[in-house]
């Protein structure tokens, strides 16, 4: 009776984490307020630093809304998405690099050798720079293990 209670427990808790981990991060790249809690990517690489989008320029790509701050990044995004999106799916490159998915402060990025890289916050963006190549490495090898789509698949 114990042992048989012990296996129902254990599979009862992996049926739990394996939902868990494979719902934990859905969908990515999305908010409420879109992409990047609504900032404009483009901004990132043009004017080096956080600019909030408009609603009156909105692009849908990878199943969310993202926000520009003028036609001219919504064209510039349109051409080529890949460029200007955030790495790791928009979640904290830091947090990536440490093996979970964490959410993000806008204000807290970096771009580097053409790829923008968001953080949790300002402090942790400070620690991440401290070791920016070990951490990217870090993380590119964590993602796949951590990336969930929007429709549910690794």
């Amino acid at each position: 009776m114990l042992f048989s209670t012990f296996v129902k427990s254990a599979v009862l808790a992996g049926t739990v984490m394996l939902s868990a981990q494979a719902f934990a991060i859905e969908p990515f790249y999305s908010t409420k307020e879109g992409a990047i809690q609504g900032y404009d990517p483009v901004a990132y690489f043009t004017e080096n630093k956080a600019v909030k989008g408009s609603k009156d320029f909105t692009a849908k790509w990878q199943g969310t809304n993202w926000h520009f701050s003028s036609k001219a990044n919504l064209d510039a995004f349109n051409a080529n998405p890949e460029k200007y999106a955030p790495q790791y799916g928009g979640y904290c490159a830091y947090g990536v690099a440490h093996g979970y998915a964490p959410g993000i402060d806008p204000q807290a990025f970096a771009v580097r050798d053409g790829k923008l890289y968001l953080n949790y916050n300002k402090d942790i963006g400070n620690r991440w720079n401290k070791n920016v190549a070990g951490y990217i490495a870090d993380a590119n090898q964590n993602w796949p293990k951590i990336k969930v789509s929007a429709d549910g698949k690794k």
